[in-house]
């Protein structure tokens, strides 16, 4: 935490647990023992110690959220995001001119100052007298199996303490009689190193000085300490030493004693005692079986206020609704809410910029500026203030309107260094000015490459150029590419006149397709209807495409002689080092083709007068693999006789297939 935003979302954090835990230990203030009351304090301090929003996570309440969209209000700073890096603020270039962090710190200084000095005061003060082993004090410790230590005696105390951490002491009022209970309960604090602990609760009292809530907590904290020395006292003494050990501490009820850290003293002010003689009259020893109960409770408290029960979340429609309606003050949220969100993956990123092209309502400006640079928050979302039901397809770049139905691909995805690359592939279903519908059994493309990479902590989508409009011979974007997007990889090897080409697209997409609904009948599969809500944190499914094509590279004057020819080939995936593989198939009559589940292909194709170059001889594709073989063997067939035993190289890279 490096300044003052950091610290408001820290010592935030902070009250909440301690409001919760407040109100808790209200609740259970007679059913839990003092152990339980006292110990369950070490999650606030873990609190305190642990960054606020660590892993993007808030504890009960969104915190983040509500000081993002007041800080960007109050600064109209869009660009940064409030992280805390430590628990405390700490000195650096951007804070040097910011009085709030040097006020803070004269705070922390002044109060460790003043209880220092109040600390080496008292030690000087007993240095003046020599401290001895006490006859009394050790008869108590062998009595109760306490530990024993040196005592001092000083005139005109009120109470006797424990005094430091290290080599500590027991202090006593000088001639006046000590009653054994007394120094029964300092020793019990000597045996729990209370008076560390009172360091330490004085510590954070003075490191968030500034928060009154936090200073209440130190001071229940100090009492809750006192109150089980109390209870291991009183489970060491029986009938009436329990009454006289009441009695002593309403004796103390009007000592006016100031806690010095490092000590640890029975007399804690009027009001405590009056509280600590309450629970004396109603002592009880707890059971054992509470145990169980108090540590399921203290877990479920940790937990929430520890790690966080809920990661920062995309808003509903309900909630962009309800943003919406909050004018300025809404907007502000929505940033916030889009900055501290953002994509958590490539893929996501990849997903959420498709999306926000794909729906035709004002929540595609929140789709996009999750996906965006934090620079272009704004710009992205102060359009759906005041934006209507309508939009122009224009407005995103894009030719004409895309098709929901079928989603989105993105092919040929390449790793470039840190980021991610590849074609963001829709498909158009409006028409386009000055431009003839597809023909029939054909669809439009809309097709732009995207670079995705990480800025912020966050993954964000920057488009490398306009779309390009392109026609398919298939009926949808979700059937088997062609040469109108460009292959990731193709292997290829030459017989006579013809050339085989293995051509393989990679096509991505994160799942959202849910059965529900009405489905849409798709390449001939029914698939589900397709899910607009982006996932920022999805992951891809990979499909494999893979063509296999003849292409005649002979002289145009020659290529009639292959009128009416029946070509054939069958492939399959080959290995280096492996053998050649075996083939299922072979040449039969006819048009046919087909493929196996280990990676054959085979297609043959009867020839005409007037034949297309170059030939289609078969597809096949497949879902959940990541098959880029060495190479591929081939069989190639000429009127039903195999003519040549080819092997297809590689004649580009693919490279960086990382999905």
């Amino acid at each position: 935490m490096t300044d003052s935003w950091g610290f408001l979302l820290q010592t935030l954090t902070a009250s909440e647990a301690a409001l919760l835990l407040l109100l808790v230990k209200a609740m259970f203030r007679d059913k839990l023992s003092p152990r339980w009351q006292f110990g369950i304090w070490s999650i606030l301090g873990l609190v305190l110690l642990i960054p606020a929003g660590l892993g993007g996570r808030y504890s009960l309440l969104n915190w983040p959220l509500w000081l993002e969209a007041l800080k960007s209000q109050l600064t109209g700073d869009y660009m940064s995001i409030t992280r805390v890096w430590a628990s405390l603020p700490l000195p650096s270039a951007q804070t040097a001119g910011d009085w709030l962090f040097w006020l803070y710190l004269a705070g922390v200084l002044f109060l460790l100052g003043r209880y220092a000095l109040a600390y080496i005061r008292l030690r000087r003060a007993l240095q003046q007298e020599q401290p001895e082993e006490l006859p009394q004090v050790r008869q108590v410790a062998e009595r109760y199996g306490l530990p024993c230590c040196l005592a001092v005696q000083v005139p005109g105390l009120p109470s006797a303490f424990i005094c430091g951490v290290r080599r500590p002491v027991l202090v006593l009022p000088a001639g006046a009689a000590v009653d054994d209970k007394v120094i029964l309960h300092e020793l019990l604090h000597l045996k729990y190193h209370d008076a560390a602990w009172g360091l330490l609760i004085c510590l954070l009292r003075c490191l968030h000085w500034c928060n009154p809530l936090l200073w209440y907590c130190a001071n229940r904290a100090s009492n809750d300490l006192e109150a089980l020395c109390d209870q291991r006292a009183l489970e060491r003494l029986a009938g009436e030493e329990r009454r006289d050990y009441g009695r002593i501490l309403l004796e103390m009820a009007t000592d006016n004693y100031a806690r010095v850290p490092g000590t640890s003293a029975m007399a804690n002010g009027e009001r405590n005692i009056r509280r600590r003689i309450e629970a004396i009259a109603s002592f009880k020893k707890y059971s054992v079986g509470l145990k169980l109960p108090a540590l399921c409770i203290g877990l479920a408290l940790a937990v929430p206020l520890l790690f966080g029960v809920q990661a920062q979340a995309m808003m509903s429609d309900e909630a962009l609704s309800f943003r919406r309606a909050y004018g300025e003050w809404g907007k502000q949220l929505m940033i916030a809410n889009s900055r501290l969100k953002g994509c958590g993956t490539y893929a996501g990123a990849f997903d959420t910029y498709a999306k926000s092209l794909l729906v035709s309502t004002p929540k595609k400006y929140y789709y996009r500026a999750l996906c965006a640079p934090l620079e272009e928050q704004e710009h992205w979302l102060s359009p759906m203030m005041n934006a209507g039901g309508d939009w122009s397809a224009s407005e995103f770049g894009l030719p004409a309107w895309p098709n929901p139905d079928y989603g989105y691909l993105v092919y040929n995805l390449r790793q470039q260094g840190e980021a991610y690359e590849g074609l963001l592939v829709l498909e158009l279903s409006g028409a386009l000015e000055g431009r003839e519908p597809a023909p029939y059994g054909h669809c439009l493309l809309a097709v732009q490459r995207v670079r995705v990479e990480q800025q912020a902590g966050r993954w964000v989508a920057l488009p490398q150029e306009d779309f390009q409009v392109v026609e398919s011979r298939w009926a949808s974007l979700m059937n088997t590419p062609d040469d109108v997007l460009p292959p990731f990889c193709t292997y290829a090897a030459e017989y006579g006149d013809f050339r085989l080409e293995m051509k393989q697209w990679y096509s991505y997409q994160v799942p959202s397709w849910s059965q529900p609904g009405e489905n849409v009948y798709i390449g001939g599969y029914t698939w589900g209807t397709f899910n607009t809500f982006p996932q920022p944190d999805g992951a891809f499914d990979k499909n494999l495409s893979k063509n296999l094509y003849a292409v005649y590279i002979g002289d145009e004057a020659d290529k009639e002689k292959y009128n009416y020819l029946h070509i054939g080939a069958v492939s399959k995936p080959w290995v280096a080092g492996a053998a050649r593989p075996y083939f299922q198939h072979y040449s039969g009559l006819g048009d046919v083709s087909g493929s196996s589940n280990q990676g054959e292909c085979f297609g043959f194709r009867q020839l005409g007068a007037d034949w297309n170059n170059p030939v289609f001889i078969c597809g096949s594709g497949g879902y959940g693999v990541d098959e880029q073989p060495d190479r591929y063997a081939a069989d190639f067939y000429l009127n039903g006789s195999k003519a040549a035993e080819l092997e297809l190289a590689p004649v580009t890279e693919g490279g960086g297939d990382d999905a």
